[in-house]
């Protein structure tokens, strides 16, 4: 079984309130960084992605994937590796838990990345907890600077 990396962080905001961030792949350029372009290829029945196509942009790292989504609804949101260039395995998941009555939200990353180069774990991990950081902030600055969604909880 693949290693993973986890990390967490504590948002100032429901876990609607984040998961509707998570959901909103359109604006992911907007606060992720290393994603340029992410357009939805489907949907489900409840309107949200199914597979996603990402264009990645990391200094070193560039590549094109799909991912294909599962969402459980607003407490976690896992993914798997469809297609890529690059990459072997990207499995990650988002699970979102409610803390001080619901309106904090703790979230917890999950990643495991298999790239078809040969690498050395060590490096491997270091790259995991590197994208999982960035995201966890990226993630929670966006989420805690959305105008009025307190007034939504």
């Amino acid at each position: 079984m693949a290693e993973h990396t986890r990390s967490s962080i504590t948002i100032e905001a429901t876990p609607a309130d984040v998961m509707a961030v998570i959901a909103d792949f359109g604006r992911y350029p907007e606060w992720t960084g290393e994603v340029k372009e992410a357009e939805v290829l489907g949907t489900g029945a409840d309107g949200r992605a199914e597979q996603v196509r990402l264009l990645l942009d990391a200094g070193a790292i560039k590549d094109e994937h799909t991912l294909a989504y599962t969402w459980s609804g607003e407490r976690e949101v896992s993914w798997s590796l469809v297609k890529s260039r690059m990459l072997r395995v990207l499995d990650g998941s988002y699970r979102l838990a409610a803390a001080q009555g619901g309106t904090r939200t703790e979230v917890t990353y999950q990643l495991t990345v298999d790239v078809k180069i040969p690498m050395l774990g060590t490096i491997k991990r270091k790259a995991e907890k590197v994208i999982i950081d960035r995201a966890l902030d990226g993630l929670k600055k966006r989420v805690e600077s959305i105008p009025g969604r307190a007034e939504r909880a």
